[in-house]
Formats: C-alpha cells, structure tokens, sequence
C-alpha cells in the first residue's frame, strides 16, 4: 500500500513524522486546504515533468506554477510537459493526486520550490488521495535531496 510505503520512508528521517488519513478526497490543493484548514499555498504539490526521457518531479506551493522557463532550465531538452498518467504511476509508484515527493519508484531529481518557506509546515500527499503529511520545508528539503528553485523571481 502505498501510504504504508510513505510512512516506513519518512520514519527513517524522523520518526515524528506521520501522514494523516481524512474521509474526505485531499486530491487538488484547494481539496485539501478546505479540509485540512489551511491556506492552499500550504499545500506542497507534487507535479512530474518530463523533457524527453528526463523526468523530474517538482515540489511547488499550491498557489503558484511551475514558470515554463524553469522547467527548460531544469530540465533541459525541447519544450518540458507535464507527464501522462500512466507516466506518473509507473515513475513515482503513485496515483496523479495522491503523489508523495519522497519514497519514488525511480531515483529522479526533486526541484522543491523555496515559495514555500513562508509557512512554518506545508502538507505533502502521502500516497492516497485521502492522506497529508505535515512537514517543515527543511525537512522536506531534506528528506527528497530536494533541489531549490524560486517560483516567485522566475
């Protein structure tokens, strides 16, 4: 089960850290800011990308985008798009929805944007569309080997 795989990771790094399981579909950003009662920059998404056969995975605040110059500055390659659904499962071992920036299927760069530093805890999904985990962007940061950009002077 994929939030079982999610829990054994993060517990590696610290033990305090355990996803939350609601009722409710925490499945987009605003979903999930509604039920956890947080702002939606609060919600750290998880969006893969791929330019070509590079694929990366980036972290962003809920209320901001990827900039497209980013992507192909990151990335490198043609013009980055976002990856197939078939293309998140099989790369991340997650659900489009319900992915976790850290326990991945393949070892991809994580690009963790630095927006998010404005709040003390941001919720990543924890492998179901009905999990949170709440964690500090250092430890998130940490916890991917994440590397930062800025979404905001893009």
């Amino acid at each position: 089960m994929p939030i079982q795989r999610v829990r054994e990771y993060v517990k590696q790094y610290d033990a305090s850290l355990e996803p939350l399981v609601f009722a409710e579909s925490l499945k987009t950003s605003a979903e999930a800011a509604a039920v956890l009662g947080v702002e939606v920059g609060q919600i750290a998404k998880s969006i893969l990308f791929r330019s070509e056969d590079t694929f990366g995975l980036f972290v962003t605040a809920g209320d901001v985008k990827v900039p497209p110059k980013q992507l192909k500055l990151l990335l490198g390659g043609k013009k980055p798009k976002m990856a197939t659904p078939e293309e998140v499962e099989l790369i991340t071992g997650f659900r489009v929805g319900a992915v976790c920036p850290f326990a991945l299927q393949e070892n991809i760069p994580v690009y963790i944007d630095t927006s998010m530093q404005r709040f003390d805890r941001v919720f990543t999904a924890a492998g179901i569309i009905e999990s949170a985990l709440p964690i500090t962007y250092e430890q998130l940061k940490h916890i991917t080997n994440g590397i930062e950009f800025d979404t905001i002077t893009a």
